[in-house]
C-alpha cells in the first residue's frame, strides 16, 4: 500500500486546527499536509520498518543526551515548515538554542521551524521519488543535513545544502558532519536483513 494524496483545494483549505481534529479523529492513520495544502495519508509501517525506525531512534537518543546540543523527534512529531507544509520525518533533530526559542505553546503543537537535521527511512510502502522530493522540501526549508537511508536499494542519500545528493552505496558507518559532533552511525545492520 502507498501513500494516497488527498487534492483539496480549491473545494476546502484545512487549517492547522482542522488538521490536528483529523489527525485526532483517525488515530489510526498517520497525515502529512504539503506546501500547496494536498492530504497525505500515509499508510502504517510493517514490522521491519519500525524496528529499523526504533533502532535508529535510539542511536540518535543515545548520542543526544551525551552531547545535550539538542533536541531528537521520532515519526509522530509533526513540524509545521516555513513554507506551510506538515511534515513528520522519521528520525529529526533540532538544536537545543532553536527549540529553546519556541514558546510553550508552539512547542505542545506542531513546532513552527524546519529541523536541522531530518532522517527519513524508505519503507516498502513509500515511493522514491516523493521521498526524494521531501528532502529537497527539507533542505529548502532550513536542513542543514538530511540522510534518505534506502534498505532496498541498500543506499543511503546525504543531503547538503547547496550541494549535489551524495550517494553511498552499502556504507558501514554515516557520520553528523559538523552539524551532529561525534556522531558515527553504524548501519551495516540496516543491509543484512531486507
Amino acid at each position: 500500500m502507498y501513500s494516497t494524496i488527498l487534492k483539496l483545494k480549491p473545494i476546502i483549505s484545512l487549517t492547522d486546527q482542522q488538521f490536528v481534529a483529523l489527525c485526532q479523529q483517525n488515530p489510526d492513520l498517520k497525515f502529512e499536509r504539503s506546501s500547496n495544502g494536498d492530504l497525505i495519508i500515509m499508510p502504517p509501517t510493517g514490522g521491519e520498518t519500525g524496528r529499523r525506525n526504533s533502532e535508529l531512534n535510539t542511536d540518535f537518543n543515545l548520542w543526544n543526551r551525551r552531547t545535550q546540543l539538542g533536541v531528537v523527534f521520532d515519526s509522530s512529531t509533526c513540524f509545521r515548515l516555513p513554507n506551510g507544509a506538515l511534515r513528520s520525518p522519521d528520525v529529526a533533530w533540532v538544536k537545543r538554542s532553536t527549540w529553546e526559542a519556541l514558546t510553550p505553546a508552539e512547542r505542545e503543537k506542531f513546532p513552527p521551524l524546519c529541523p536541522d537535521f531530518v532522517l527519513e527511512l524508505l519503507s516498502p510502502s513509500d515511493a522514491l521519488a516523493a521521498t526524494q522530493a521531501k528532502m529537497r522540501e527539507y533542505l529548502s526549508c532550513g536542513t542543514e543535513l538530511g540522510w534518505l537511508i534506502n534498505p532496498i536499494d541498500q543506499q543511503v542519500e546525504i543531503y547538503r545544502p547547496d550541494s549535489p545528493i551524495e550517494i553511498l552505496n552499502k556504507p558501514q558507518t554515516l557520520n553528523g558532519d559538523r552539524l551532529l559532533p561525534d556522531l558515527e552511525l553504524n548501519v551495516a545492520w540496516l543491509w543484512g536483513s531486507n
